[in-house]
């Protein structure tokens, strides 16, 4: 049965439930169910405008009309949806025998939509399944995934957040739509030339939304109307970041600070890391290495140079809150067995994020102790947030159950501090570094950074592909550890290569930032003292730290940052007013050039800079390919000034001091 309900389509069958409206300008949420009624949660959705959809009946089914959509839903249930001039973008995947005269009538008895119902719950596994239009369609976005691909089509996702993975589940077709998998379930996502399928591994709704749009830009830029844009960076965020694994003490943070400005190098931030506390779950300084925060912060404000502070939120059961938060309701639970989470320098549990209670007791701490101080960036490290997980039918945190919602989890974290700082600084421009994220995470300052990644030619490869999606996927503000994160001796020749490539293209990256576990490992600051004595450093991780020659180079890629500086401010405005990537597949500024949707390793730092990173040992070097250009606009090279015209492959030198970058001139 079909009817007509609030400018939406509803279609009944035995036990389901479909509604299917209009959800922003040229866009639709659909939804399915087989329980009583829609649950309430809009997850990565806001509300949208209103708009004047145009619904229709006949012999077939329903239609609806909104803007450039149109979806159609027969009798039988089959959801159909295309643009303005009849080309089908989204087609369900059905094989059955209830219409005989349908072309694609089977004797599989495949649904489109599959409820399977777990038992003792009102929850489900649900699978919807889509045909697969077109042998030669790219789908771009979908989050971090850490791989080197940036086409997806043919791709096997996991719908979870793991370190160095964060599902962002929207997709942009070179088909012309934009899809958003609503549903923040543990899943999966096979994205395959001959079906597509969506699951979730406990949910009890069905959710999606899509979105026609006539350019990558249009579709990207209508996805972040409906879940959010990012706040305005602050002029930190600007510039250089120096971090390392870990600075252990006060003094030795202050003296990497004024070696910089002795220097004379850019720098807008410098990062204290894990282990600056007590006990996990104490936010504050440990007095036996940061004797005087209030000091350090000063002389660092006098350096003009901002401090971020990492927080985490596992709580060790020795910390001074583990009571007063196990009382009030505050941590994780688990299902059976003992309350551990982790078990990395003591047994912790992860506070609940999802507790607005919960948000504010941890907010709380880390303003007396931090926010107070002048410490206005934070460092929200989820601590391998795949280890927690979402209860969707008992709404409860709790681990190791393999039917639970688990992706919301870093969101909420970010928001609480969002929230917080918000009220105390009266305004929006908050920055959150955090592992992972969520559809959604962009509107509570998520910052996201690619993880503990190797330092190595092929992970540095893979953060490119990661870089690109994740800004498709409404994330415009992303970073990578320069250099990785894991390994790399800033004294072996062929590493210094790689952090050199690495450092060149941090320098065209949203946030320039340096970070990573070097090799050799320092030994233990006062073997058996207490707190965060027990976990080691890592090496020298500064930009001297690796041989005059790389220093060289490093100071002049600096300089280049600091030069965009006004550059990058214009894209972090377009970011927050209209939700557009800061770096872009080609395709995204010259969707008419076909050759722009196959090129992997070339991106724009905006609209105006060609970025060409050098991602492999030796090379001195590559060929670039210059995207078409309007009659009266040439591509400049960076360096040297020749000018080229667009729609063709050039031979370009990349010694090891420069990487290519061209600018669209005219």
């Amino acid at each position: 049965m079909i009817t007509f309900n609030d400018g939406a389509i509803v279609y009944r069958y035995d036990s389901e439930i479909v509604r299917l409206e209009p959800w922003g300008e040229n866009a639709f949420r659909v939804r399915a169910t087989k329980i009583s009624t829609f649950p309430s949660e809009n997850w990565a959705l806001e509300v949208p405008a209103k708009t004047q959809p145009s619904l229709s009946m006949n012999d077939e089914g329903a239609n609806i009309v909104n803007g450039r959509i149109k979806a159609t839903i027969t009798h039988g249930g089959k959801i159909t949806i295309e643009n303005h001039e009849g080309v089908v973008l989204l087609e369900e995947y059905s094989r059955n025998r209830r219409d005989p005269t349908n072309p694609r009538c089977s004797a599989l008895e495949i649904e489109a939509r599959q409820f399977r119902p777990i038992l003792g719950t009102e929850s489900f596994h649900v699978t919807m399944r889509l045909e697969s239009l077109d042998e030669n369609e790219k789908l771009f976005g979908m989050g971090q995934y850490q791989q080197p691909q940036l086409n997806l089509k043919g791709h096997d996702l996991e719908l979870a957040h793991r370190n160095s993975q964060a599902s962002v589940p929207f997709m942009l077709s070179s088909r012309g739509y934009g899809f958003l998998w609503n549903n923040p379930a543990i899943g999966r996502a096979v994205l395959g030339s001959n079906v597509m399928t969506f699951e979730a591994n406990s949910t009890t709704v069905l959710d999606y939304w899509i979105i026609a749009g006539s350019t990558p830009e249009e579709i990207v830029q209508g996805y972040a109307s409906a879940t959010g844009k990012v706040p305005m960076m602050p002029e930190f965020g600007l510039g250089f970041w120096q971090c390392k694994l870990r600075y252990q003490t006060q003094e030795e943070l202050l003296e990497v600070a004024r070696e910089y400005r002795k220097r004379n190098l850019p720098i807008d931030l410098i990062v204290i890391d894990f282990f600056h506390w007590p006990l996990q779950g104490e936010w504050k300084f440990d007095p036996t290495y940061w004797p005087d925060p209030d000091a350090m912060v000063k002389e660092l404000q006098d350096l003009k140079i901002e401090l971020m502070v990492s927080v985490w939120p596992t709580v060790d059961k020795r910390s001074e809150n583990y009571q007063e938060m196990l009382e009030g309701g505050h941590l994780i639970r688990v299902d059976r067995g003992i309350r551990t989470a982790m078990d990395f320098e003591g047994d912790t549990v992860h506070f609940d994020a999802t507790n607005p209670e919960t948000r504010k007791y941890v907010w709380e701490k880390c303003r007396e102790n931090y926010f107070k101080k002048g410490i206005k960036v934070f460092w929200l490290d989820e601590a391998e947030p795949e280890y927690t997980a979402y209860d969707f039918e008992n709404y409860r945190y709790h681990l190791g159950s393999n039917n639970t919602i688990g992706n919301i989890y870093p969101r909420d974290y970010a928001r609480g501090f969002f929230e917080g700082m918000k009220e105390e600084m009266g305004h929006g421009n908050i920055v959150n570094l955090l592992r992972c994220a969520w559809a959604g995470s962009q509107k509570y300052g998520a910052l996201v950074w690619s993880g503990d990644i190797a330092s190595s030619w092929s992970s540095f490869r893979n953060q490119l592909a990661a870089g690109l999606n994740m800004g498709i996927s409404g994330l415009p503000w992303w970073t990578t550890d320069i250099g990785g994160f894991h390994g790399g001796d800033p004294n072996d020749q062929g590493f210094r290569e790689l952090f050199v490539r690495w450092f060149q293209w941090g320098t065209f990256c949203p946030v320039m930032r340096l970070h990573g576990d070097r090799e050799p490992r320092q030994p233990i600051i006062y073997p058996g003292a207490p707190g965060g004595a027990t976990c080691r450093s890592g090496a020298a991780n500064e930009v001297w730290s690796y041989g005059e020659d790389v220093y060289e180079i490093c100071k002049k890629y600096l300089l280049i940052r600091e030069e965009l500086r006004d550059y990058t401010r214009e894209l972090m405005k377009e970011a927050h007013e209209k939700g557009s990537p800061v770096i872009r597949p080609l395709f995204y500024e010259f969707p008419q050039d076909k050759i722009c949707w196959s090129k992997n390793e070339q991106y724009m730092y905006g609209s105006k800079y060609l970025c060409c990173p050098v991602m492999a040992a030796g090379l001195r070097t590559i060929d670039v390919y210059l995207p078409h250009l309007p009659d009266a606009q040439l591509w400049s090279s960076w360096e040297g000034g020749k000018t080229f015209n667009g729609g063709q492959h050039v031979q370009v030198n990349c010694p090891l001091e420069t990487m290519p970058v061209f600018v669209k001139q005219g």
